[in-house]
């Protein structure tokens, strides 16, 4: 004769277990929600690691297609099938001297004197751009450098950093060797300041700009007739103010150099310029 199974009968309700599992998931959820409010980018560091995973692993490189995009999608809409063509949107792609060592087609015919101005630049500041602490920006007849706020002032504040000094003496020394007229302006974020010797953003970036320009006027730019102060403010930034980190963006000077329509335009290639430079 068979034995019958005994059933035991389960107890109603979820474990005891499944509670504390549950507080302590949400305390780990809590826990790194606060660490995440806490931290702040570091846009200096981040490209610098960004370029360093670059180096390493072959990441962010542009590859080039080799046909047209067929249909309607995305893709077609935003590119082009790449160089020499335009493509459909105004983009300004920051090209690396790394890059342009390697194929210095990815740099559109420009000026020439555009092109010798932003040799020199290179030559003279290229382990500064390599940093991030410089950008250049090339147009057809004008070269942009834009000097971020770390590195050069302090938080709210339009003194010169002492370690900065040298870098804007070899801009000096470049503006000086270039010719066309220059524009030093003065741009912050969105954020209002009212401090007495500061009452508004606007003070803050004319009293900014009007730092650098004292500064490169006393240590290597000898012409002080071709020099102009302009003060933005916030009203023209690179990114939406949504984020600390376009803030930073957002807080910079701004030297432009404008040659004017004088000169063929030319092939830039920076290899010779690169060989002593970055």
């Amino acid at each position: 004769m068979q034995e019958e199974c005994v059933q035991e009968e389960c107890p109603e309700g979820l474990p005891a277990w499944v509670m504390t599992f549950a507080d302590l998931m949400s305390l780990l959820m809590c826990f790194f929600v606060l660490l995440l409010s806490f931290s702040e980018m570091d846009a200096q560091k981040f490209k610098q690691m960004a370029g360093s995973v670059k180096r390493a692993f072959g990441v962010q490189r542009v590859i080039p297609a080799e046909d047209i995009p067929m249909g309607t999608s995305i893709i077609a809409q935003e590119f082009s099938p790449g160089e020499p063509k335009p493509t459909p949107i105004k983009v300004i792609q920051q090209q690396t001297i790394e890059q342009i060592r390697q194929d210095p087609s990815v740099l559109q015919p420009v000026n020439h004197q555009v092109a010798e101005t932003a040799e020199k630049f290179v030559e003279e500041l290229g382990r500064e751009i390599e940093q991030g602490l410089l950008e250049i920006e090339i147009e057809d007849t004008s070269l942009l450098v834009r000097i971020s706020e770390k590195g050069s002032f302090g938080s709210g504040s339009a003194k010169l950093q002492r370690a900065f000094a040298p870098v804007l003496s070899k801009i000096a020394r470049v503006l000086d060797q270039s010719p066309g007229k220059i524009i030093v302006s003065g741009h912050t974020d969105d954020i209002p300041i009212r401090t007495r010797q500061y009452p508004s953003n606007w003070v803050l970036s004319a009293s900014r700009a009007a730092s650098v320009v004292h500064y490169i006027t006393r240590h290597g730019l000898r012409d002080h007739q071709r020099i102009q102060i302009r003060a933005y403010a916030d009203t023209r930034p690179l990114v939406p103010n949504n984020s600390p980190a376009n803030r930073a963006k957002n807080r910079r000077i701004e030297i432009n150099i404008d040659t004017g329509d004088n000169g063929k335009p030319v092939s830039f290639d920076l290899n010779d310029a690169n060989k002593q430079g970055g």
